[in-house]
């Protein structure tokens, strides 16, 4: 019986070695992203909370199903506690590059991680 190698064309090598290129790329990218400032929490609209990155200190959240609990320490931040039913934003684990971001979208909670005003670099968006 052949093995899968076998049937494997010049062209199946080039896509693997593509795609291998690319996800390596993707996590360098990553890994070099720079740190963020500061922590803003929304719900809807509405800021509910934003502190310093570098300031540790936990708080509750209120949201519609109850409170999710929020870490920020020397690691970035994270939600510790939330009543949502799969505790899906806890296992996003910790946030702390600039434009992570951890939600816990059935207690419509985002957190998401920037620069601070002053530092923040113009882009391509408007409104």
């Amino acid at each position: 019986m052949k093995t899968p190698w076998h049937f494997m064309t010049a062209g199946d090598w080039l896509v693997v070695l593509f795609l291998l290129t690319a996800a390596l790329a993707g996590i360098a990218w990553v890994a070099a992203a720079p740190e963020g400032t500061r922590v803003v929490v929304t719900s809807g609209e509405q800021t509910l909370f934003i502190a310093p990155l570098d300031q540790p200190r936990s708080v509750d959240l209120d949201g519609p199903l109850g409170q999710t609990h929020l870490v920020i320490d020397e690691q970035g931040v994270r939600i510790t506690r939330s009543p949502c039913p799969r505790k899906i934003c806890i296992s996003m684990g910790t946030a702390r590059h600039r434009g992570d971001l951890l939600a816990c979208v059935p207690n419509r909670i985002l957190v998401h991680i920037d620069s601070s005003a002053e530092e923040a670099p113009y882009d391509l968006l408007s409104r």
